[in-house]
């Protein structure tokens, strides 16, 4: 194994520990998401098919909006506490200490996303004609991504309250303009060209289209690749926009 492996591996260790000591985090990250789509399934009990509809595409989005918040404020914490800079002073460069809380998140995005389909397409009675393993895939690429988005915004926050402020300006745009609301394809020319390149309307693509076709579409293998490729950028551009401490 080579050193920057387990310089990674010794920074993921970490945060899981950091994790474990503090089960209010733990709870909003893997229960949270589970209880809004209760919440959801419940409020449309009484319009047969609107929670069919609607319920994929939130599958990915309540995840993606948790795992934002819960690693800006985590790796803001980094730096306000000076810990960021200790660790910095050793040989661990900045790629390895991302990767290495993209390794502990994202161990923890799949647990949140396996949970959140299990309920959904279990307990809820979710409906959808596409394979359930990939409705799974498409929910733990939305968690990813949501954790990338949160390192790399924290580099931008002085405060956890300004790091929570980043949700509105970088989240709610994007669920504006995914489709989720208002069909991509009946927007205004200016915002469907926004929407195209948020990575969010890929999700929520791919969501649409795993619920009404059976068969794996290579459309769904592209928006999946999208929102992947996305999450890789984030964390590229986290490592190269992170500072030591904060100003």
């Amino acid at each position: 194994m080579s050193a920057a492996a387990r310089r990674t591996l010794a920074t993921a260790r970490r945060v899981l520990a950091q994790l474990r000591h503090d089960p209010r985090t733990v709870a909003m990250l893997l229960a949270v998401p589970c209880l809004l789509l209760v919440l959801l399934k419940y409020m449309y009990d009484r319009q047969p098919g609107t929670f069919d509809r609607i319920g994929p595409e939130l599958l990915g989005v309540f995840p993606l909006m948790v795992m934002f918040l819960v690693t800006s404020v985590a790796m803001l914490r980094e730096r306000t506490t000076g810990t960021l800079e200790r660790l910095l002073t050793m040989p661990l460069g900045r790629l390895d200490l991302l990767l290495g809380y993209a390794l502990a998140f994202g161990l923890v995005a799949l647990v949140q996303a396996a949970l959140a389909s299990a309920l959904t397409i279990g307990l809820l009675g979710l409906q959808v004609a596409g394979p359930t393993w990939l409705v799974f895939a498409v929910a733990l690429a939305d968690g990813l991504l949501g954790m990338a988005l949160g390192l790399l915004v924290s580099a931008f926050a002085a405060t956890e309250f300004q790091a929570v402020q980043f949700l509105p300006a970088v989240l709610l745009p994007q669920l504006l303009l995914c489709g989720l609301f208002v069909p991509r394809a009946d927007m205004a020319p200016a915002l469907r060209v926004i929407s195209d390149v948020l990575p969010l309307s890929y999700a929520v693509d791919a969501m649409g289209r795993i619920t009404a076709r059976s068969a794996v579409d290579g459309q769904v293998v592209a928006d999946l690749a999208v929102v992947a490729g996305s999450a890789l950028l984030a964390l590229a551009l986290g490592a190269a926009t992170l500072r030591r401490r904060t100003a």
